[in-house]
Parts: C-alpha cells; sequence; structure tokens
C-alpha cells in the first residue's frame, strides 16, 4: 500500500463522515421538532422508549445525536431520568441501521439492466437528484432533501474510495498479521473504543470496518472485539455533551456508557466462553460488509433487549456512580416543597410556596453579590459558582412558575389569590437579577483576562456605586422575605439615587476618555457594569 492508497484512504474516510454528516442533519431538518417532541410525550414506557430511540436514531443516523438530545431533556427537567434509560437503549439498535445502508456499497452488476443497479449508477442518479433538489427549489422541506440525497451518494462514493484504497492490504502480510492481532479480545475491544473515540461516531467505525472486509482479510475472530471496543469508544461524544449538565443530565450520558459497557462485557464472557468450550467455528469466517452489519445489529438488539427489564437496577448503580453534590441537594430539598399533593390544601400550598420564593430570593441576592467580589478578586471557580447559581434559579422560576399556575386554578380566598400574584410577579425580577450576576461575572472575566486596571477615580466611583448596590439588594430582598412594608420604602429612593450615581459616572468616564486617563477597551467594561447595576436597581424597586 502506497502514498497514493494512504491518500486516496484519507479522502474516502472524509467523504463517508461528510456524506452521514450531511445526510443527518438533512434529515433532522426535513422531520423539524417532530422527532424532539415524539420523543419527550411518547417514551411513557420502556418498551415505547426502546422502539421510539431505534426510531429516532435509525432516521438521524446518529445514537449519539439521540443521546445528547436526551441528555438535554433530562437536563431541563422535560423527561425522567429512568424515562431516558429506555430511549438510549433504544439509540442503541437504531444506530446500526448506517450499517445496512453501507451494504448498498457492495452492489455491483455484471452488464446490461443489472449494471443499472450497481453502487456507482445508484449513488450517481441520487447526486443528479439531490443536486438539482438543493440548487433549483426554493421550497425549504425539498432542499433538505437534495441534502439528504447528496449526503447518501457523498456516503457512497467515499465508501467506494475507501474500499479500493485498501484493496492492495489483502495482499499484506503485515496487515493480516495486524488483524490477527485483534483477534485478541482485549486488543480488539481496546482499537476499536479508541478509534471510535477519535472518530466520534460508531457508524463512522462501523463503516470503515466494513470497508477493510472488503479485502477479504477480515475474519470474525477479529471483527467481533472491535464491534464491541466500537459501542464502549461511542459513548465518548455523549459523556462530552454532559460536561457542566445537573446531576440527572450527567446520570444519563453516563447510562449510555453503562449500557454500552454491559453489553459488551456480558457478550463478550458469554461467546468466549462458550468457544472455550465448544470452539466455534464461525471465528475463522471471512466478514463482508453484510456480515459485519449483521453482527453489529445482533450484538447491539441483543444488549437493548437484555437490559430493558433492568432499567431499575441500571438506575440505582448510576445513581451510586454519579452522586449529587451538596448543591443540587439543597436544590432538591427546596425544590420537595413543591408537592403536588400540597395543591389539596391551597394555604399550606402557598405557605410552601412563600417558603421556596423566598429560598429563590436570597440564591438571587448572594448570586450577585459573588459576582460583584469578582470585579475585585477574580478565580475560575468563582465564576463557575456563579453560573451553577444562575441555573438554579431558573430551576426554581421554571418550577415555581408552573407550580403557582395550578394554584391560582384553586379556589383561593382574597388574601390567598393576593400573595400568590404577588409571588408570581416577583419571579421574573429575581430570576433577572440572578442574570444580571452572570452579566457582571462575564465583565470580571474579561476585565482579568484583558488585565484591564480602572483609573483611581472610576475605581473611587465603582466602590460607591457597588455600596449602594449591596444596600438596595439587601434591603429589598429581606423587606420582601419579612414582608416588611416599611422597609420597602426605603427602595425607592435608593434605586433613584442609583440612577443619579449612574448617570453621573457615565459623564465622568466621557470626561475622561477625552482626558486620556481612560482607554476604550476599560470604557466598555465600565459601561457594561453601570448598565447592569442600574438594571439590578430596577428589579430591587419592582
Amino acid at each position: 500500500m502506497d502514498a497514493s492508497n494512504v491518500i486516496s484512504l484519507l479522502g474516502g474516510v472524509a467523504l463517508f463522515l461528510f456524506g452521514m454528516t450531511l445526510m443527518g442533519e438533512g434529515l433532522k431538518k426535513v422531520a423539524g421538532s417532530s422527532l424532539e417532541l415524539i420523543l419527550f410525550r411518547l417514551s411513557s414506557t420502556p418498551l415505547k422508549g426502546l422502539l421510539l430511540g431505534a426510531g429516532v436514531t435509525g432516521v438521524i443516523q446518529s445514537s449519539a445525536a439521540t443521546s445528547v438530545m436526551v441528555v438535554g431533556f433530562v437536563n431541563s427537567g422535560m423527561m425522567k431520568f429512568k424515562q431516558a434509560i429506555s430511549v438510549i437503549l433504544g439509540a442503541l439498535i437504531g444506530t446500526s441501521v448506517t450499517g445496512w445502508i453501507i451494504c448498498l456499497s457492495s452492489l455491483e452488476g455484471s452488464g446490461g439492466w443489472a449494471a443499472l443497479f450497481s453502487t456507482a449508477t445508484i449513488s450517481a442518479i441520487v447526486a443528479v437528484i439531490g443536486v438539482v433538489l438543493r440548487m433549483f427549489c426554493k421550497d425549504p422541506t425539498k432542499r433538505h432533501t437534495g441534502d439528504i440525497l447528496l449526503g447518501f451518494a457523498v456516503l457512497m462514493f467515499g465508501m467506494q474510495s475507501m474500499s479500493g484504497a485498501v484493496a492492495p492490504l489483502r495482499q499484506s502480510k503485515t496487515f493480516i498479521d495486524i488483524l490477527t492481532t485483534f483477534s485478541n479480545p482485549a486488543l480488539g475491544i481496546l482499537a476499536g473504543a479508541a478509534f471510535t473515540a477519535v472518530l466520534q461516531s460508531a457508524s463512522a467505525a462501523v463503516g470503515i470496518l466494513q470497508a477493510l472486509s472488503a479485502t477479504g482479510a477480515v475474519t470474525f475472530a477479529a471483527a467481533f472485539p472491535i464491534i464491541l471496543g466500537i459501542a464502549v469508544g461511542a459513548a465518548v461524544p455523549v459523556l462530552l455533551s454532559a460536561l457542566g449538565a445537573r446531576v440527572n443530565g450527567r446520570r444519563t450520558a453516563v447510562s449510555y456508557l453503562v449500557a454500552e459497557l454491559t453489553g459488551a462485557v456480558f457478550c463478550a464472557l458469554v461467546f468466549y466462553s462458550l468457544d472455550a468450550v465448544f470452539d466455534f467455528q464461525i471465528k475463522y469466517a471471512v466478514m463482508d460488509t453484510v456480515s459485519v452489519a449483521l453482527l453489529n445489529s445482533v450484538f447491539r438488539t441483543v444488549t437493548a433487549f437484555a437490559l430493558l427489564p433492568c432499567i431499575d437496577q441500571m438506575a440505582k448503580l448510576i445513581c451510586a456512580i454519579v452522586k449529587e453534590s451538596d448543591e443540587e441537594r439543597s436544590a432538591n430539598k427546596e425544590f420537595d416543597r413543591l408537592d403536588e399533593r400540597f395543591l389539596e390544601h391551597p394555604a399550606l400550598a402557598v405557605e410552601q410556596s412563600r417558603l421556596t420564593v423566598n429560598s429563590m430570593a436570597q440564591a438571587a441576592k448572594e448570586n450577585l453579590l459573588n459576582a460583584v467580589a469578582l470585579l475585585g478578586d477574580y478565580t475560575a471557580a468563582g465564576f463557575e459558582k456563579v453560573e451553577r447559581t444562575e441555573e438554579l434559579v431558573d430551576q426554581f422560576e421554571d418550577k415555581l412558575g408552573t407550580y403557582l399556575v395550578k394554584l391560582t386554578a384553586l379556589e383561593l380566598t382574597e388574601e390567598q389569590s393576593e400573595r400568590v400574584s404577588k409571588y408570581l410577579h416577583a419571579l421574573s425580577d429575581f430570576e433577572r437579577i440572578s442574570d444580571h450576576a452572570v452579566n457582571i461575572s462575564e465583565a470580571a472575566l474579561e476585565k482579568y483576562e484583558k488585565k484591564v486596571r480602572f483609573s483611581e477615580q472610576a475605581e473611587a466611583e465603582l466602590s460607591v456605586l457597588d455600596a449602594a448596590i449591596r444596600e438596595i439588594l439587601g434591603v429589598a430582598v429581606e423587606s420582601f422575605i419579612n414582608d416588611d412594608i416599611n422597609e420597602a420604602y426605603r427602595v425607592e429612593p435608593l434605586e433613584e439615587r442609583i440612577d443619579v450615581l449612574c448617570d453621573e459616572m457615565k459623564l465622568h468616564h466621557v470626561d475622561r476618555l477625552q482626558k486620556g486617563v481612560c482607554t476604550l477597551n476599560q470604557g466598555f467594561i465600565f459601561n457594561d457594569l453601570l448598565t447592569n447595576y442600574e438594571r439590578v436597581a430596577d428589579h430591587c424597586s419592582n
């Protein structure tokens, strides 16, 4: 195999990956948001979840994409963790569909009418139709259908290019020796896992194995452990997608790894144990594209259906592996107050809502103070804490908003209705205060990264404004929590004073710019801070 073959192989891999991506993206766009809605609404039982996961993955050609979607659902609270596991098991089956599409590349015609059914002919026809739809149709659906067809054609051409590039390897003793090495289960699994982790796609890894099988040198003994390894390596993009997710989002991502790893270990133990006793002759069988696709489908189907009855046990294991942080545990205790059963007793439900809204108020206040502290002493840990607290405040708004709207539908006294209305109005203000905390922390990050230092006069003015913001925030939150009208009267004068301060500081800043004391870089950050401080005061006033 010379340099030209290597270049052809790399070009084939590039075309194959691009075609698969183009086809998958086109399928997702044609389906629109219906796939997400189907997954969300119709995965109520484990079997439904499995079938839907398989169907959606078969359509979008990526188990990782389906699993990442599910991680997002769980992370946002739209889907339960156990519900997600069954969808992920279905995704394992659905991802094997690509292998069967690739089998079309082995179709060849001997001449005459049979030549019309060769891969080259089919790919060419599909490519022409795809180009026509993509270039000459204005309807978005038809254009995306053109993308699907072009993706399929590019995938087929890439597969042919790979197969042609590796054809000389059938005569290579070195290549055959390497494949013989992969017959060792441990080495084969490790090789498959590493290769897939790099490619970030199980379908692509299986496709390349199918291309290699065209040399006639790939036996079952080499293909089986590689396919097991491909399954394990496919978990890498899903795990990466869960970085920064909440605990149930991380658990969902880990469930993909646990499912693939369990399936690989189970199938390896069963096959190699029985082989040690019966010496299966199938391990000497030479694989082709169809047999590789079949082996991949059988392995994934067995894994999914074997694990389906064990979802509860899987959930317990994963919860033991991925534990809640103290912050997440504390947040869940807060949300436990919003129990649906309390809705039967409106007075109790209103009181539970009050306690939870007060916790949200404290969280928003602490988040803003932590963000302001970063301006003088920036740390990466402090920045991450602000972002985590912002996510918590968003959860408060979502769960409280839903709960309070349910409360409004009940028969409430005039006083209860007034309180519920007040809480609903306050939610958005607390959430916006936390949003401004994130904005301030980002300004602190920019100030730190660009090594920006304000002038002495600017620092002095900011310290005055900082003290005013701390005071108005403390007064507003405490008066809200304690329902203290007299204390609340202090807020509006403070808000007006902060508005005046911000206006004066902007004028002083322009003056310093004109005198060359301050720079534009300092000015952008300075003005951002003033805008956020002023709006925080507005929300305190609300």
